[in-house]
């Protein structure tokens, strides 16, 4: 079911459009396959919801938003180095 049909008929969702670097969105595509999401919209869904129930954890989102802009100058951070940094990765 394609996002347009999941909306169809609810009032209760919107949808948004959503403006990202392509090497960004590369890495958000890598992350929510390796963490075992079913779409790219359920990982950022899951990941918008966990940062209004802990705004504690504003200091990740405010990271990957200067890693998007270093992505976009080609200053990218490696992502083994974004997981050791967090403690992401289970090795």
């Amino acid at each position: 079911m394609s996002d347009a049909e999941a909306t169809d008929g609810d009032p209760d969702i919107e949808r948004i459009n959503l403006r990202i670097s392509r090497p960004f969105l590369d890495v958000v595509d890598e992350t929510w396959r390796e963490r075992g999401f079913n779409s790219r919209s359920e990982f950022i869904r899951y990941a918008m919801r966990d940062a209004v129930t802990h705004p504690e954890g504003a200091g990740f989102w405010k990271d990957l938003a200067i890693s998007e802009v270093q992505f976009d100058d080609g200053d990218g951070v490696p992502s083994e180095e974004v997981r050791a940094e967090y403690g992401l990765g289970g090795e």
